[in-house]
């Protein structure tokens, strides 16, 4: 058995090491290396050159090495195998602590409070909302999305979800489909996005959606917190929200291109925090072994876990 671990943008050395550790009586080669087409079981992959996979014969399962699967499926020559994505529980710790940090500091207004002290200045203010007054709508009940939610409630916060298809959560209200965005919308202050990207997802952070979310709330103004993929937002449509007032603020982690160039406006807008798509780091040996423990599931005739569906794209 070979395992080709196909990966650009990340160095690739460390993940061949760990495989080959963790995995060490199977061969294991990188993008590059000789090998054989028909000697490829099995594929490790992050953000692959398309068609890396398409003349493998004997190719079994594909293995993400992100959160996301997006790369994958968006391959137009991806065979017709497997696509096993990645569920870590720290991971998802990760992410709902991203989610909960920028959630709390746009409720206690922690940007204002950083210009302040900048200016030396002193602000008696005594009117600032509690969590549980400020609606937050969490878009994308999937492992993340539920954790997210579940944090936010904890802190107070008043929380709903929306997922493409019903979902029932217990204590969550949750909403589904075009039929329930509106309403989601409309009792949404905070909107955090943890969609997966897909054909039906993509740009759906658009002005046309914005507009709808309330009016009504504590915070004086919507705000936006995408840490799921770059894809699902127009980052011109977000600037011109933000400045028309539709938006008060927006905290980004994903972004339309990556690395974020140094001449988007995002940058520099005082109503914007850019942080570098590290919001939920995998923790390369906790995939690493998830990876190898497919593969041992797979080769004892046991299901896989976490398949990709498809139809849905994730």
């Amino acid at each position: 058995m070979t395992l080709l671990v196909a990966i650009t943008g990340w160095e690739v050395a460390p993940w061949v090491e760990r495989f080959r550790r963790l995995l060490p009586d199977r061969r294991v080669v990188a993008l590059g290396e000789p090998y054989e087409p028909d000697e490829i079981l099995y594929a490790a992959a992050w953000k692959h050159p398309p068609g890396t996979f398409a003349g493998l014969p004997n190719l079994r399962a594909i293995f993400s090495l992100g959160a996301g699967v997006d790369h994958l499926v968006g391959d137009p020559a991806l065979p017709d195998v497997p696509v096993v994505r990645v569920v870590d529980e720290d991971l998802t710790n990760r992410m709902s602590e991203y989610v909960v940090l920028h959630c709390l500091a746009h409720l206690r207004q922690a940007r204002l409070y950083d210009g302040l002290q900048r200016e030396r200045r002193w602000w008696d203010d005594r009117h600032q909302p509690a969590a549980r007054d400020v609606r937050v709508g969490v878009m994308g009940l999937g492992v993340l999305g539920l954790d997210a939610a579940r944090k936010l409630q904890v802190m107070g916060f008043d929380v709903a979800g929306w997922s493409r298809s019903p979902k029932s959560v217990e204590g969550l209200p949750t909403f589904a489909g075009e039929t329930g965005l509106d309403a989601f919308l409309a009792r949404t202050d905070i909107l955090v996005c943890l969609l997966p990207l897909t054909p039906d997802t993509r740009g759906i952070l658009r002005e046309s959606l914005l507009t709808r979310l309330a009016r009504d709330g504590r915070l004086g103004g919507p705000v936006l917190v995408n840490a799921g993929r770059g894809g699902l937002q127009v980052e011109a449509d977000i600037l011109r929200c933000l400045d028309a007032g539709v938006l008060k603020a927006a905290t980004l982690d994903v972004f339309e291109t990556e690395p974020l160039p140094a001449a988007s406006p995002l940058w520099g807008h005082p109503a914007v925090t850019v942080t570098p798509h590290n919001a939920a780091m995998s923790a390369p040996d906790a995939v690493g072994a998830q990876v190898a423990d497919g593969i041992f599931t797979m080769e004892s005739g046991m299901p896989l876990r976490h398949r990709v569906d498809p139809a849905r794209g994730y």
